[in-house]
């Protein structure tokens, strides 16, 4: 039986928020029981927008142990940078000749970046270059979330064009792997908006690596609203937030949660959130801070993981170039 394959990349910000963590990085952990699982720090990627060197390199390190210190375990999964493995990029641009600009520029993230930095041609072909990252590997399945969906269907369009061309098996055509249980989470500090690394307001966004008096500092200041009552209601978000924050830690029905907090207030609430946090983020931070105490063993898992993604990588390029004519 052929083993699934899956893929997902991360780009290296240098830090990541618990709405990453939750959304992602616990899925991806409990991937490596079911899957072969590939996951890479898409470094290219991130030069769709400007980006300082040393910064840069400072931050796709940091990235890179903060994904083995939530438990990725490259025993399991090969894990490596992107622009390590050039074939990425060169199949990239093969990918680029069967993409309909069409549908680059009706790309969601393509419209709303586009608005805000500036538009430049990786921007319009990120989709393509995410193409290459799944394909390069004969991936079975993607795990995304509602913003890649559109990059997704992209990919497998892409990968129907060049089977249908090329000829039968010339890729994998992937699909969604959508995650039984994760976690929307919104800002603290306005929780009509999804949690982010560049909130206006930093008090709304928890970082993984936050220490436990932040979290608890960030938490208690959490909005709320003037009800005296606690329930999964949607239209009261701060609380509902909250909630489904605490429920994504602890696991139990809605209805469990309710009643454990039946005739608490807020200020219970927040402290359960504030407690369940720090103890579910301990492990990972322990972990980094072995990971920052022996600053070559992350050199050497990335150097290992891409020494393996290339022969696999190759041998996609190669049955590519011979099918369309360039070996």
């Amino acid at each position: 039986m052929t083993t699934r394959r899956v893929f997902s990349g991360i780009q290296p910000s240098g830090d990541i928020h618990i709405g990453n963590y939750m959304g992602a990085l616990r899925n991806w952990v409990a991937m490596q029981d079911e899957y072969a699982t590939i996951y890479c720090v898409v470094d290219l990627h991130a030069l769709t927008l400007p980006q300082v060197p040393a910064e840069l390199a400072r931050a796709r390190v940091r990235t890179a142990k903060i994904l083995l210190a939530a438990g990725i375990d490259p025993g399991r999964s090969l894990v490596y940078y992107q622009s390590q493995v050039p074939q990425h990029a060169e199949l990239s641009w093969i990918m680029g000749t069967f993409a309909s600009m069409g549908q680059l520029g009706r790309m969601t993230q393509y419209k709303e970046k586009a608005d805000r930095t500036g538009q430049n041609l990786g921007l319009l072909s990120y989709p393509v270059l995410m193409a290459a990252d799944i394909l390069i590997h004969k991936v079975h399945a993607v795990p995304v979330g509602d913003d890649q969906r559109q990059h997704l269907e992209l990919t497998r369009d892409v990968a129907e064009r060049l089977n249908n061309q090329l000829g039968a098996g010339t890729v994998v055509v992937p699909e969604a792997a959508i995650p039984p249980r994760a976690a929307r989470v919104m800002s603290l500090s306005n929780a009509n908006s999804k949690m982010s690394k560049s909130d206006h307001d930093p008090a709304g966004t928890v970082m993984v690596l936050d220490g436990p008096d932040e979290i608890r500092r960030k938490v208690m200041r959490a909005v709320t609203d003037s009800a005296n009552s606690i329930r999964f209601d949607p239209d009261r978000p701060g609380i509902y937030n909250l909630l489904s924050i605490y429920q994504a830690l602890d696991g139990r029905s809605e209805e469990s949660i309710e009643a454990e907090f039946a005739g608490q207030g807020y200020g219970q609430l927040k402290r359960s959130v504030a407690d369940a946090l720090i103890e579910s983020l301990r492990p990972l931070r322990e972990r980094f801070a072995k990971l920052m105490a022996e600053p070559g063993q992350v050199d050497e898992i990335l150097a290992a993981g891409m020494e393996s993604a290339a022969p696999v990588a190759n041998a996609t390029r190669d049955r590519i170039y011979s099918r369309i004519g360039l070996a």
